[in-house]
């Protein structure tokens, strides 16, 4: 029991690590609401940045630019705007990407993008950026963003291999980015074994773990499956069954979460990016947990 006691007490004593958060656009009156109230509750937790998701195919557009512009105005929190190669031409993403310039968003999540909806494949766009290399190159010419891109603790899907997935990664940092935000996973041995490769490949910016909050088991494990996240048997035994009662669920996860930043902290990890959807009573109790308050 001292044991155990002992190492609690020794995780309570590091220092906070840094956090961001990720929210996506609202689409209703109701949920527009509904995410000014998570913002309000989360801006008290002074995140490093927190950034808002963009619809396949650019389909939230709009409203992922008129929620950074109301974080940016009306919220002391600093914004990240995603932004894809999907749907659009390079001057239409270059307009986008002028217009966060121009309102003072320094910052921007640069992703290739999933397929627009009935589209079983990446293509890139015509007249578009081809890929995420791409879209980097070309903002660092419109402005000096700092760039976040994404990596892949258990290789991109569509990677030939992990060696060309990292070297793909590689590629985008001297492109200019300026850190990786990993998708989410659940062994953090994925991740450990990840930022190995990755630094022995030349990645030497921070990269940081993203931390997946679960609030609905089951659309988290079917959108696992298209993403080729793994979702281990343990965590089924534990979670199977509790989205019929949500308080359950949500003590389970926030462990689950816990649990997965106090290894990675014990393993040097300073910063993590956590995919909140929108609720921010999970985030607020882990980042409790880590001495965020």
């Amino acid at each position: 029991m001292e044991k155990h006691l002992s190492k609690l007490e020794q995780f309570t004593k590091l220092s906070a690590p840094k956090v961001s958060f990720e929210f996506f656009p609202p689409k209703t009156p109701e949920a527009t609401d509904t995410l000014w109230k998570v913002i309000k509750e989360l801006e008290e937790l002074s995140p490093e940045f927190v950034s808002v998701t963009y619809g396949a195919g650019g389909t939230t557009r709009e409203y992922t630019h008129k929620t950074v512009e109301y974080i940016k105005n009306k919220t002391s929190l600093t914004p990240a705007a995603h932004l894809t190669c999907v749907g659009a031409t390079k001057e239409e993403v270059n307009e986008v990407a002028r217009g966060y310039w121009d309102i003072g968003v320094r910052h921007i999540v640069e992703l290739r993008g999933d397929p627009p909806e009935g589209q079983a494949k990446y293509t890139p766009y015509p007249g578009g950026y081809e890929y995420s290399v791409d879209l980097v190159k070309g903002l660092k010419e419109i402005a000096d963003f700092e760039i976040s891109v994404a990596s892949f603790p258990e290789t991109h899907p569509e990677a030939e291999s992990q060696e060309k997935d990292l070297e793909y990664l590689k590629r985008k940092i001297d492109a200019g980015a300026s850190r990786t935000l990993t998708q989410y996973f659940f062994d953090t041995g994925l991740y450990l074994s990840f930022r190995e490769r990755a630094v022995a490949a030349g990645v030497s910016v921070p990269i940081v773990p993203g931390i997946l909050l679960i609030t609905n088991f089951k659309q988290m494990v079917n959108f696992s499956k298209r993403c080729g996240a793994t979702v281990p048997e343990w965590l089924g035994n534990l979670l199977n069954e509790t989205d019929e009662t949500p308080e359950k669920r949500d003590i389970i996860s926030a462990i689950i979460a816990s649990e997965q930043c106090r290894i990675l902290r014990e393993e040097g990890v300073e910063q993590f990016h956590f995919y909140t959807l929108n609720r921010p009573t999970l985030a607020k109790s882990v980042c409790h947990i880590l001495g965020i308050r």
